[in-house]
């Protein structure tokens, strides 16, 4: 259904550069069926930005609180905002 696509924004801060987190985020985020991106930011903290169906975006900000297992998650920032539908899938961004 059209109206239930949402747009999440995270920022993820802790201990989760390094430790395999994108790649932990990517692989979550593809069995969910979500699209968008995830990146690692200059201040160490990680972002994600997804689009989906809301109980699967619920069900990753679960995944992002919990990260791989040689990440020390601190704080999950969490925005909701309107899905604009502009990602073809879901990928690690390096810019």
């Amino acid at each position: 259904m059209e109206h239930t696509h949402e747009r999440l924004h995270a920022i993820v801060e802790g201990g989760v550069q390094g430790v395999g987190y994108r790649v932990f985020v990517v692989r979550a985020a593809g069995p969910l069926g979500l699209r968008g991106w995830v990146r690692n930011r200059f201040d160490g903290s990680v972002e994600i930005m997804a689009e989906g169906q809301r109980a699967s975006l619920e069900a990753l900000v679960l995944e992002l609180k919990r990260g791989p297992r040689a990440a020390s998650v601190g704080q999950v920032a969490v925005e909701w905002r309107p899905a604009t539908r502009e990602f073809a899938d879901f990928r690690i961004r390096y810019v």
